[in-house]
């Protein structure tokens, strides 16, 4: 795949659902306009027709790959989001270590400090977050985890893995030691939510990267 071209899962006249790369920001930040995933689409729906908008749905890390929801008009973002607590969102994580419990559900109040990194707090000073988690695959390494979030806080899923002492692979921000495949082992795989318009329950999937998978070969 060309490096400006975007993959689409799935495109209707009211959303495009794509996959963002790790190391790609979802929108611009004071330091970076361009290089983003709603400029990519923007770009690709501006060449259909220079009047065509696209707006934000959700966000993903930068250095989380998988899926992206856009919406092709602010009503659309709108009910998108006025739904979104409804919306499941499946991840796969790759980890540091045996997890001992084959699954588990991981509830805490997070808060973020002035160094922008989130921790666990109590319940009076945090927000509460809720991860659930089934490991699949294990070696002397790693563990492959099949995530979802009940809730959906600023990095939740790299503070609950820290918190139980199996960081996320290349989360140097939160105390991996390890980086074997020079990205963050966080893919977001699967998404089920209601169409704004039709009101079907879509299920979208976007492989996990072979690299993350490779590691369990």
């Amino acid at each position: 795949m060309r490096k400006d071209r975007i993959k689409i899962l799935y495109e209707d006249k009211s959303i495009i659902v794509v996959s963002k790369p790790s190391h790609l920001l979802t929108i611009s930040t004071d330091n970076e306009k361009e290089k983003t995933m709603f400029h990519k689409v923007i770009e690709y729906e501006r060449k259909k027709n220079k009047n065509n908008k696209v707006f934000i749905v959700h966000r993903l890390d930068k250095d989380t790959s998988g899926i992206l929801v856009f919406a092709k008009n602010e009503r659309i973002k709108r009910q998108l989001q006025d739904n979104w607590q409804n919306t499941k969102r499946y991840y796969q994580a790759v980890v540091e270590g045996n997890v001992e419990k084959q699954e588990d559900t991981i509830k805490s109040y997070l808060k973020e400090n002035k160094a922008l990194i989130t921790y666990s707090t109590n319940k009076s000073d945090g927000k509460l977050a809720i991860t659930k988690y089934k490991v699949i695959k294990t070696n002397k390494k790693y563990s492959l985890l099949d995530i979802e979030i009940l809730t959906g806080r600023k990095n939740q899923i790299r503070v609950h893995m820290n918190d139980i002492n199996h960081p996320i692979i290349g989360d140097k921000k939160y105390n991996s030691k390890t980086n074997p495949i020079k990205r963050l082992g966080l893919h977001a795989n699967k998404l089920v939510l209601q169409h704004p318009i039709t009101k079907q329950i879509m299920t979208f999937e976007d492989k996990t990267p072979k690299e993350m998978l490779n590691l369990f070969e």
